[in-house]
């Protein structure tokens, strides 16, 4: 299965891509045409999923281990990146953690810290990075991955949720950093039953499904095709945009 979304000869970069919405976007992103860089902290399960992409989509995926945390890490993989792929076209900043408290007085400052580092440091970095590569070379398109919670908190979900309105943040200032070679787009999720929700007890569940017009949690390959669209050509006019995926969630009061 390959071809058709005008990906093909193009190269992205997919971070947390083993597991959950992140290995949908990557085969997404591979069936459409693009050579994919699989990521995540580690080597091993980033290449078992590049080999069931490979597999599945007929498309070669690469594994590259990046903890995407550790700011000084970041430039050597994108440089590495180039060196043996040539090119970098698609950035996918799909890598968080969700930790969830009880109680916000509770949170320690080591899981704070790491909540940022990993869901809005290391995005910053990535996306200053290849972004700057990607304007260099003529273009690029840049998917962040965030969350309704970003506009949606709970309590429980505190970090997480100022961590993806951050990322939020970031979109629309990279979008005009790297302006017009560069588009940047963010893509919220809503509730998504994916390895991040096992977690998830049925009361917080709950909470996520009640008055949600679609009435269940998401697919994971729900939303690949959007992520494939602001990957390619055919949105070339749209950038600096937050887009919520979300089964209406954002819709109802």
């Amino acid at each position: 299965m390959t071809g058709g979304a005008g990906l093909e000869g193009k190269v992205a970069l997919v971070t947390g891509a083993t597991r959950g919405l992140g290995f949908a976007i990557a085969q997404g992103l591979a069936a459409a045409g693009a050579t994919v860089v699989v990521s995540s902290r580690k080597l091993e399960s980033c290449e078992i999923a590049a080999e069931a992409i490979t597999k599945a989509t007929g498309v070669a995926a690469v594994p590259l281990a990046l903890h995407v945390g550790q700011w000084d890490s970041i430039e050597p993989a994108i440089e590495k990146i180039y060196a043996d792929l040539g090119r970098l076209d698609v950035l996918v900043n799909n890598a968080g953690i969700a930790p969830l408290s009880p109680t916000l007085e509770g949170v320690s400052e080591s899981l704070f810290d790491k909540t940022i580092e990993v869901n809005l440091k290391g995005p910053f970095r990535l996306m200053a990075v290849a972004g700057a590569r990607m304007s260099a070379a003529g273009g690029g398109s840049i998917v962040n991955i965030s969350s309704i919670g970003a506009i949606r908190p709970s309590p429980p979900e505190a970090m997480y949720a100022a961590s993806k309105n951050g990322l939020n943040a970031l979109t629309m200032a990279f979008a005009q950093e790297y302006a017009p070679n560069v588009r940047v787009n963010c893509v919220m999720p809503g509730g998504f039953a994916t390895d991040m929700a096992e977690g998830w007890d049925e009361e917080f569940i709950g909470k996520i499904v009640d008055r949600l017009p679609a009435g269940r949690l998401g697919r994971p390959d729900e939303i690949v095709g959007m992520v494939v669209h602001l990957a390619g050509d055919g949105s070339g006019y749209t950038t600096g945009a937050v887009i919520p995926i979300d089964g209406g969630r954002t819709a109802i009061y």
